[in-house]
């Protein structure tokens, strides 16, 4: 795993992880530690999806990621979906440590895998932990296991005819207002049955948890680019602006 810093950015720091294969065989296991300071503001990324390739000896392979958010830091944690190729097994773990007056937007999801190959759901497990805590205090435990031992991943009741999960955290008093709003709206709007889009949104102490599932991965990512558009203002420019 390697950190990339491209450029300056003002007042916030822009990173990205990499590596030289672009993802993780059978065997890999990769470790992050995050420390922002006081007042200080991340946006850390991918370069692009983090694959996942085929691991039939089942051989351990996971991401481990701890971070430690300062008073009145911003971290935004927005990688690129997961993207587990057929017989993959992947273990993600990250935990989070807030400060009284921390701020934290997280965004975790997953794609069906390679569709142009006609892969969807064909790995043997994908499992991601969420832990949250603030001045120690578990805030938030979240947890998506998908295990083909447990049946068929593409089962109609299971992921259906989606390809793409997603979870996005917004949680602090300096995102309170955003969140709120985000909550307001997603509420609000009605329920499409057979829609190529899914979503359902959950109050947190100081911020929202929204869900999303949806067709594509460009059809997610647009969704939660929208609802991302107020980092704009802590982050001094747009991450987005050219990828979705």
């Amino acid at each position: 795993m390697r950190l990339l810093a491209p450029r300056s950015r003002g007042v916030s720091v822009w990173a990205y992880t990499s590596n030289f294969g672009g993802g993780l065989v059978g065997g890999d296991q990769t470790r992050l530690d995050i420390k922002i300071d006081r007042g200080a503001s991340c946006f850390l990324s991918t370069q692009a999806s983090t694959k996942i390739y085929r691991n039939p000896d089942r051989l351990p392979c996971s991401h481990d990621l701890t971070a430690s958010i300062g008073e009145g830091a911003l971290l935004v944690l927005a990688p690129d979906p997961v993207q587990c190729f057929a017989d993959s097994f992947y273990e993600q773990r990250q935990r989070f440590e807030l400060a009284s007056d921390a701020n934290l937007v997280l965004l975790d999801w997953i794609s069906s895998g390679r569709s142009a190959r006609g892969e969807h759901w064909s790995f043997v497990r994908y499992h991601s932990c969420n832990r949250i805590y603030r001045n120690r205090e578990l805030l938030l435990l979240d947890n998506l296991l998908l295990d083909a031992s447990d049946g068929a991943l593409n089962d109609p009741f299971r992921t259906g005819g989606f390809h793409c999960l997603a979870t996005l955290l917004i949680v602090g008093q300096h995102l309170a207002v955003q969140a709120s709003a985000i909550l307001s709206e997603v509420n609000a709007r009605p329920i499409t049955p057979q829609a190529s889009l899914a979503f359902a949104a959950s109050p947190l102490r100081e911020g929202v948890l929204l869900r999303l599932a949806g067709a594509s991965v460009e059809q997610v990512g647009n969704e939660f680019h929208r609802h991302l558009s107020f980092l704009h203002a802590f982050l001094t420019d747009d991450p987005w602006s050219r990828k979705w």
